[in-house]
This record gives structure tokens, C-alpha cells and sequence, in this order.
């Protein structure tokens, strides 16, 4: 390895992520330290997990007390944490039962099997076709790589799975004419986490819901980043009046901790046979124990609403820091899932090496963001953060764009 100050590379990690690594040390609230004591205002949140911030001690204890009774007991035994979250998981909604793996990925693949399953027994051989949406993105694993349709992602693992068909997002003509019987689910995000930020329209929303029924196929709606409150309401899904079959959930769910969710209709449930899927590490005790601390505090009204009215104070400092310069354009997304579009004159990998280069000055500056889409920054900041450490983040981004004016 060589390191840099506090930049580490040629690791002993795989290559998929990069040459080099921003090695973190600790962190507190809202705020990260790297290993030479530089501070780091977080806008990323671990990819939206860490909804909690950091250094928490109440999440610490939950799983430390766990740890000291038992750590794991695979799925062939049950614990009480496992069996408490389940039960709130699925007051949470239409459900009956949840499946827990350990990402994003797992929960839409084990989604995305358990419609198949549903729609053989009950529609018989042939209705397995699977609806996704442009733009969409739903995990790396085999199947849900192959429910999303991006080229960069999918060319090198071809061929992928078959009878995925794609239709345009918020295409409501599209949606009728392709949706029919022989399909056996359609999956898709409300909000675009990774595709845009782009908003599903309530108009689409109604229809989609209407096709599904109309066809019995099992509605699956991705809320692996967009859940558990992140966009001002609990689920993402709540703003368009979407009632989903099944529904996933991950990032946050843990507090950092790998746990993901399936949450599925009785209709399902009552279909599936003992040893038809399976998670050995899934819903681990620990895991679970925490998540019910997270789940207390993500589920309460008031944090839900402060977590509205800080999304719409971001989203009005966002509107103003755009005004100022003519390369930037819409606020996207909801709540504390925002974008703010880059609409400079780059292309391809111009564009691409321009977006890079604004997420690295801000980092040099202090400030951790993402991208999302070819031309969006994105912001996913702890729930926790503050009005204060809002403000601080737009200085830092005026500080970027300014320097990038100027050049």
C-alpha cells in the first residue's frame, strides 16, 4: 500500500472501486475525521446508511449488550430482537411476513424470486416476466443487475437473466401497452436514487398501481435508500399514494450494520414452501438489536416531520446557491435525498471527469457529496444533521463553484 496524507492506494482491494481510498479514522454527528485529523462535513452518509450520524452510544450499546448474549444462530433458531422488529416491520403495512437478508441487492433479488414463485403457483408456467424502468437501479447481483438497464453495469456479466423487459420511468402509455398478465412483478424506485433523482409523477404512480392489480403482478417497490424516512416521509412511496406487494429496505436499517428487508403480502406468504430461499447471516441477532433502536427513532412522528422541514430548508438553500452560477440548474429529489444538476457544456468523459473533479474539490474543502445520474450531485447527509451544518455545506459548495468560475 501507499498512502499520501490520509489517501490510500494500491490496496489489496479488488478493483472495482477505484486506485485510491479516503482512509476514515472516526466519526461524530455529522462530521467525519480522517487518519490525519482533518474534519469532513458528511453529505454522503455511507451512501444514505448512516441516517444516524456517527458515534452513538445508544447504538453502540444495543449492540454490544446483544453481543454479550449471543452473537449469531443462523436462521435454523430465532431470537427476540429478530422476532420484535419483524413484528413492527409488518404493522408498517399491508404484510404479513418479512424475509431478512443482508443488502439492497438481497432484499430486491429475494423480492424478485418470491414474485416468480407467486406468479407460478398461481398464474402457472409462463407469466415470469419481470417490468423495470430506465435509469433504474436495483443491486449488483445477478437479477437485480439485470433489472438494471444501464449498459456500464450490465455489458461485462452478460447474458443475464431472462424476461427483464424495460419500459420509460413515468411513461404512463408505455406502462399499458407493454404491462400485461404474463408478467410476473414489475419493480421500480419512487425516487431515482442512483438514476437522476428523478420523482415518479402520481399519475404514473395510479396507473402502475392500477396495471398490477388488473394483471395480478406483484407490485415491488424499491425503497432500499428512499425508506425509513429520508425523504420526509417514512416511505417514499407515501408521496405518490403507491401501496407496494412487496417492499425492500436496507441502507439505513442497521445503522451501518449489513441488514436488509422484504416485506411481503399474505397472498405470497402463504405460497412459499420451507426451504425455497434461505440467509444464513439474514436478521442476525445483533443486527436486528440495533435495528429496532433505528427503527424506534426513524418511525417517531416528530423526527419524521423535522425531518421534512429540514429537507425543505436544504431544498430552498440548494434553490439559491444555483441562481448564483449558470452551469447549475434544478434541485432534485425529496426531503434529505437531494441533487443539484450540473448543465455545463461537457460530454462523455469530459463531463464525467468534471463531475469527479467537483466532488474531489469539495472534499478538498472539507465536504463529502456523491453523484448521481451522468450530471447530478447528490446529497444524502445523516437526518440528524443540522440547519447550521446545512448552511456550512452550501459555503463549502459556493466556495467550489466560485474557484470553478473563476478558472
Amino acid at each position: 500500500m501507499e498512502k499520501k496524507n490520509a489517501i490510500v492506494s494500491k490496496t489489496p482491494l479488488a478493483g472495482n472501486y477505484g486506485p485510491e481510498f479516503l482512509e476514515i479514522k472516526s466519526g461524530n454527528g455529522s462530521w467525519l475525521e480522517d487518519i490525519t485529523g482533518k474534519r469532513y462535513l458528511d453529505f454522503t452518509a455511507g451512501i444514505a446508511v448512516n441516517a444516524l450520524g456517527y458515534g452513538r452510544e445508544d447504538l453502540a450499546r444495543a449492540a454490544y449488550e446483544q453481543m454479550r448474549r449471543v452473537i449469531h444462530t443462523s436462521n435454523l433458531y430465532t431470537t427476540e430482537p429478530v422476532l420484535k422488529l419483524a413484528e413492527r416491520m409488518v404493522a408498517s403495512g399491508d404484510f404479513a411476513a418479512v424475509h431478512f437478508s443482508n443488502s439492497g441487492s438481497e432484499a430486491n433479488e429475494t423480492a424478485l424470486k418470491y414474485a416468480r414463485l407467486y406468479s407460478l403457483r398461481k398464474k402457472g408456467p409462463g407469466h415470469h416476466r419481470i417490468l423495470t424502468f430506465t435509469n433504474a437501479f436495483h443491486g449488483r447481483s445477478l437479477g437485480a443487475l439485470s433489472c438494471t438497464p444501464n449498459e456500464k453495469y450490465q455489458k461485462p456479466f452478460e447474458p443475464l437473466i431472462p424476461g427483464v423487459e424495460v419500459a420509460p420511468y413515468n411513461d404512463v402509455v408505455a406502462l399499458k401497452e407493454k404491462l400485461d398478465e404474463s408478467f410476473a412483478a414489475v419493480i421500480v424506485e419512487v425516487i431515482q436514487g442512483e438514476g437522476g433523482l428523478e420523482i415518479m409523477e402520481a399519475s404514473f404512480a395510479g396507473e402502475l398501481q392500477d396495471a398490477a392489480r388488473k394483471n395480478d403482478v406483484i407490485l415491488i417497490v424499491d425503497e432500499v435508500q428512499t425508506g425509513l424516512s429520508r425523504t420526509g416521509r417514512f416511505y417514499a412511496s407515501q408521496w405518490v399514494g403507491l401501496k407496494p406487494d412487496i417492499l425492500t429496505l436496507a441502507k439505513p436499517l442497521a445503522a451501518g450494520l449489513p441488514l436488509s428487508a422484504t416485506l411481503i403480502p399474505e397472498k405470497v406468504n402463504s405460497l412459499i414452501h420451507v426451504g425455497e430461499h434461505g440467509s444464513t447471516f439474514g436478521g442476525g441477532p445483533v443486527t436486528t438489536a440495533v435495528a429496532l433502536k433505528v427503527w424506534e427513532i426513524l418511525s417517531n412522528e416528530h423526527f419524521i416531520s423535522e425531518t421534512a422541514q429540514k429537507g425543505d430548508y436544504f431544498k430552498t438553500l440548494l434553490e439559491e446557491l444555483s441562481t448564483r452560477y449558470d452551469f447549475l440548474g434544478k434541485v432534485k429529489g425529496k426531503g434529505l435525498l437531494r441533487g443539484l444538476e450540473y448543465r455545463g457544456e461537457e460530454k462523455g468523459d469530459e463531463l464525467a471527469d468534471r463531475i469527479k473533479g467537483l466532488i474531489g474539490d469539495a472534499r478538498e474543502k472539507g465536504l463529502l457529496i456523491l453523484r448521481s445520474g451522468k450530471n447530478i450531485l447528490r446529497f444524502a447527509p445523516p437526518l440528524t444533521i443540522t440547519k447550521e451544518e446545512l448552511e456550512k455545506g452550501i459555503d463549502i459548495l459556493n466556495e467550489v463553484f466560485k474557484e470553478m468560475k473563476e478558472i
